[in-house]
């Protein structure tokens, strides 16, 4: 599976390649589309015209919707979407229903084993203490997924939405085969997180290492400034950008002793979502991005709350191996 950036006004022929698992647009000014390969990310963009990001196949895909979930398949992976309204009993209650409904639905495919995931959600860190937002969905995410074995995890993003609207997006890859979770010599796993964090630990791996032959780029989770399990550099958003980096490095070298072939540095296989907590801090983000990355990084920066309020910048992405010929 390919990932990348396309020009936004591609998304017609896109659509029309049988071989697309999935696209998404991002911000108010993404088209709505009925077709279950298509997801609006509410995140908007910033500092330039936002491209459409692509998943790609090498086969060709059948796609179809049930329920409340979207999905798209070509027989080995598989890309699913849910979007839940959050009950009266809040966050909590809608990841608990979603994952609950992943968890099914995944199991009942021929792709039943989760490689990463991704949860907007609005105003993640609003709340003091266990009533935090972000620390309630931990709670609900752990029902819902009932996993007991926590080195099978699967990598994970959870970002907050800056739109007011109190709806739970998740989406997410299976694949036929299991992946390999890395996880980062230079942090404390987060699911070995002490419970100064939560009732609940956050349930993910830092990335995922899909299985030899599943042709699929190594899968980064939501990386931010945290060394063991600690915050760094509070109010430097260029120091974070470095730290977060390092832990991106770091990730990238610890899947590389598994799969020496994935290259050393990312590269132009290696898309990022560069998520942003204050836009004023946009431009210094970007150029410190431009000054420690290869000019050939595509990158996308989105307006977004991080999971802790210190922390100011969060970076996903993916990171694959050259092209062959």
């Amino acid at each position: 599976m390919d990932v990348g950036y396309a020009a936004a006004g591609s998304l017609a022929a896109q659509l029309a390649d049988p071989r697309v698992l999935a696209v998404f647009g991002f911000g108010e000014q993404a088209p709505v589309v009925d077709d279950p390969r298509w997801l609006r990310v509410p995140l908007q963009p910033l500092l330039a015209d936002a491209p459409i990001e692509v998943w790609r196949s090498d086969a060709p895909v059948t796609h179809g919707r049930d329920g409340a979930i979207a999905w798209t398949s070509d027989g080995r992976l598989l890309f699913g979407a849910i979007e839940v309204d959050e009950p009266d009993a809040g966050i909590e209650a809608a990841a608990t229903q979603a994952y609950a409904r992943i968890a099914a639905f995944v199991a009942a495919s021929g792709t039943p084993h989760l490689l990463r995931m991704w949860n907007y959600m609005d105003a993640i860190t609003l709340g003091e203490g266990d009533d935090e937002r972000y620390r309630r969905f931990c709670v609900g995410r752990a029902d819902g997924l009932d996993l007991v074995d926590a080195q099978r995890l699967p990598a994970a993003t959870a970002i907050g939405r800056c739109d007011g609207r109190r709806r739970l997006q998740v989406y997410w890859l299976a694949a036929r085969e299991p992946g390999a979770p890395v996880e980062n010599p230079r942090q404390v796993s987060a699911w070995r997180y002490p419970r100064q964090y939560g009732p609940q630990s956050p349930s993910f791996a830092r990335a995922m290492l899909p299985a030899a032959g599943a042709a699929v780029p190594l899968l980064v989770s939501g990386t931010a400034a945290i060394v063991g399990h600690a915050s760094q550099h509070g109010g430097s958003v260029q120091h974070q950008v470095d730290e977060t980096l390092a832990n991106i490095d770091s990730l990238v070298g610890a899947a590389r002793a598994r799969r020496p072939s994935l290259p050393p540095a990312l590269g132009a296989a290696s898309p990022l979502k560069v998520y942003v907590r204050d836009p004023a801090d946009a431009p210094a983000i970007a150029a410190q991005l431009q000054r420690r990355l290869d000019p050939s990084v595509p990158r996308l920066l989105l307006h977004a709350q991080v999971c802790r309020r210190e922390l100011l910048v969060e970076i996903d992405g993916a990171h694959g191996e050259p092209a062959t010929a």
